[in-house]
Order: C-alpha cells, then structure tokens, then sequence
C-alpha cells in the first residue's frame, strides 16, 4: 500500500505501520486538542482525530490521511497526557488497582471521503504503592502518555490485565486500521 500520510508525530504509531509493512510518510499539523466538558470519551478520540487528518488532508487530498488520539477514562473523566509529574502522580494513583478503558480514534480521509471509528480496551493495574508510582514517574516516560502510562515500555509492569486490543492501548489498534484502509483502494 502506498500514498498513505500519516499525520501523527507518535513514534509508537510509526512503528506499528512499519510494522505492518506500509509505505507512508508522516506529515503533522498543529491542532487545538481541547476537549469540550462532558464528551464521551469515543467522540473525544474520533473529533480529535478528524480534526488532525482534516488538518493535514487539506495539503494531500488525493491521498490517505489517517489521523489518530488516543485518552484513557476512569469514573467517566478522560486522561489526556499529563501536564507535570504531580499531574502524573495524580493520575497513576487513580488507576491505581482499577479498572480504566482506553480509546483510540481513527480517522481515515481521502478525496474528501471521511471515515472514523474507535476502538476501546479495559486495563487494569494492580495496586500500585507510592514509592512505585514516584519511581515510575523518575524514568520520564509517563510525561508524554495519556493516562500517564506506556504499556510497551515500563508501564508494562503496572498492568494487571487487558481485555481488548493491545495495540490500541499503545495508540494505534493496527490490525483494525488495516482493514478498515481497504475501503479506500491505497
């Protein structure tokens, strides 16, 4: 498949299409990423990733844009990335020995054709004490995740269990997303 763009940044998102063995190139846009109060977390990931395939589309019509967000909700609040480490520390201490989902929308646009979904995953972590959570936060890596957490990396030794794609808690549900890009003759 070629004359795919894909307009994420995320190096976790670039290597699962390498992954899957398409050729594609990255293009990015800055978008306000706000999320309105009370969104559902599925229309938070979708909205957000149309706005960036819309954004980067605009430049490339003809060829296949796919956009992606992804947020992590818990108690019905969705978890973007965190602001600081007390946000972080915040955040993991919620999950904390819970249950949470995490939702990826995709947004696929060429010719002015837009197609979104989401996919959703159920974590749960295991109860987590404070020296672990403030060691976790040490390494750096919870800073640019939703939910303040990487499952591929060291915050693979919070998680409990997974009920659901693992791929789309790490950002990016590739399998669905290759199938879905039939549609659309690339």
């Amino acid at each position: 498949m070629s004359g795919i763009i894909l307009a994420s940044g995320s190096p976790r998102r670039k290597e699962l299409m390498e992954r899957a063995g398409l050729d594609f190139s990255i293009v990015t846009a800055d978008v306000d990423e706000t999320i309105p109060g009370g969104t559902p977390p599925n229309e938070a990931v979708m909205a957000l990733a149309v706005k960036k395939a819309r954004a980067v589309s605009r430049d490339f019509p003809d060829r296949l844009v796919i956009g992606a967000d992804t947020v992590v909700s818990i108690d019905g609040r969705i978890l973007g990335k965190p602001s600081d480490e007390e946000d972080a520390h915040r955040m993991l201490s919620l999950l904390s020995g819970r249950m949470h989902r995490v939702y990826t929308g995709i947004a696929m646009i060429k010719n002015d054709r837009v197609k979104s979904f989401f996919d959703e995953t159920a974590v749960r972590f295991y109860k987590l004490s404070d020296e672990e959570i403030r060691a976790y936060i040490a390494t750096g890596e919870p800073m640019d995740k939703a939910g303040a957490y990487g499952i591929q990396g060291r915050g693979c030794t919070l998680v409990q269990r997974i009920e659901g794609d693992f791929f789309n808690v790490v950002g990016f549900p590739i399998a669905k997303i290759y199938r879905e890009m039939r549609d659309f003759d690339v």
